[in-house]
């Protein structure tokens, strides 16, 4: 068997989640269209036992927190944890966001990326959305540095040239362990996905800064014959965040609740009884120790 581990990395809204669980046929990665929805290293894993003659290949797939410039404590934990993904991987794949032009940001990930020694593909995503001019005004751009070994156009949405952009990262791979079980997409646990589905309904459903200021941690996770009791606390940074978390008559978590149930039946397979909590935590985001202590930061 061949097998190796990939790491996707890029600025936050490039698509990498979508495009992992588009890889992986089902919903591993949160995804939404607010930046900085990821803020773990997520593990997906890919499995084809018929490819390469039968011999067989997984692809450990790790999709990292989009790389911005930091307002606090968190956003340099989630910077620091993407980067250093570069390290200890087969193949960097970068992906950018086809609809934006090549800023300041982008430069600075691809010369970071210059004094990285691990072979590089380059995916210019959301091609659905563009020219062929765009694309090719961008496909050049990132050529002129001539550190990628080669350079896809791709829609994770659609799954435009997705399956193409896989054998080409396959190539990569090496004789080794099948590191997971063939039928295991993520090493997370399931307490962590089902938090990670209700910080989604969150960013979803909340604007501007609210959404940022929160983290969901599962307290109680009971697993029954028919039935699946969770119990949740979502905390946020300010008392005024609390009340435009529950909204009037607590409307807003019910519709939170709802939308994350649904999702997590689907994953468990199961009836699911949900209980959301709202608590504050004041400026956790600036804490080295709730950091860490949420996971945010690499020990």
């Amino acid at each position: 068997m061949k097998s190796g581990f990939i790491g996707i990395i890029g600025r936050p809204n490039v698509g990498k989640s979508t495009l992992m669980n588009n890889i992986l046929g089902e919903k591993i990665s949160i995804t939404s269209s607010k930046p900085q929805t990821t803020r773990n290293r997520i593990t997906g894993i890919y499995t084809d036992l018929e490819a390469d003659g039968g011999s067989g290949m997984q692809m450990i797939f790790l999709d990292t927190p989009g790389i911005h410039k930091p307002k606090n404590k968190l956003g340099s934990a989630i910077n620091e944890t993407a980067l250093n993904t570069l390290n200890g991987v087969d193949v960097i794949l970068l992906l950018v966001d086809g609809t934006k032009e090549f800023g300041p940001g982008d430069k600075m990930l691809v010369e970071t990326l210059q004094s990285c020694e691990t072979p590089k593909l380059l995916a210019i995503n959301k091609t659905d959305r563009i020219s062929a001019e765009q694309y090719l005004a961008l496909y050049n751009e990132y050529d002129s540095y001539g550190i990628f070994d080669d350079i896809y156009g791709t829609s994770a949405l659609k799954g435009d040239n997705v399956k193409e952009l896989v054998d080409k990262l396959s190539e990569y791979l090496v004789e080794g362990p099948m590191f997971y079980p063939e039928d295991m997409a993520t090493d997370h646990p399931e307490r962590f996905v089902v938090s990670e589905i209700i910080r989604e309904k969150l960013l979803n459903y909340l604007d501007q800064e609210v959404p940022h200021g929160v983290f969901v941690e599962i307290e109680s996770f009971e697993e029954g014959k028919n039935l699946t009791s969770i119990g949740a606390v979502i905390y946020c940074e300010k008392k005024s965040h609390k009340g435009i978390i529950i909204g009037k008559e607590g409307k807003k978590l019910k519709g939170i609740g709802k939308a994350a149930r649904i999702d997590i039946e689907a994953l468990l397979g199961t009836k699911v009884f949900l209980s959301l909590f709202v608590k504050v935590k004041e400026n956790w985001r600036d804490s080295e120790r709730i950091i860490r202590s949420f996971g945010y930061k690499d020990e």
